[in-house]
């Protein structure tokens, strides 16, 4: 079997936050900012509270089988939510996307080197 690698993207919104949690929020967002952004085993946050409440995780995970890609959407759910939990942060409107990086197609450059190797 081939290992599959699998990006999934969970979204959310805040909410229900009190002026602390989104003072903490506000806080440490450079640390979170968009253009940081990664895909991450343990999963990376990106939010900009200050001009909207939405949050979106990242996160990397693998499997053997293309059905793995459910295990690992509920993974990344139950570790956002986790997150969430921890910290204490109300939330809603939570869904998750995933892509199997085996399944997507190749870039140009990728074709291009393909055609080199005959494949």
């Amino acid at each position: 079997m081939s290992n599959r690698t699998f990006r999934v993207t969970v979204r959310g919104v805040f909410d229900s936050l009190t002026a602390e949690q989104r003072a903490e929020l506000l806080a440490h967002a450079d640390e979170h900012d968009v253009l940081r952004s990664a895909f991450t085993a343990e999963g990376h946050l990106t939010y900009d509270v200050a001009a909207r409440a939405a949050f979106t995780f990242r996160f990397l995970d693998s499997g053997e089988e293309e059905e793995d890609i459910l295990t690992a959407s509920e993974r990344a759910e139950d570790a956002a939510r986790a997150w969430l939990a921890e910290r204490g942060y109300g939330y809603k409107n939570l869904r998750s996307s995933a892509e199997d990086l085996s399944q997507a197609p190749l870039g140009k450059r990728q074709r291009r080197e393909a055609a080199k190797k005959g494949i």
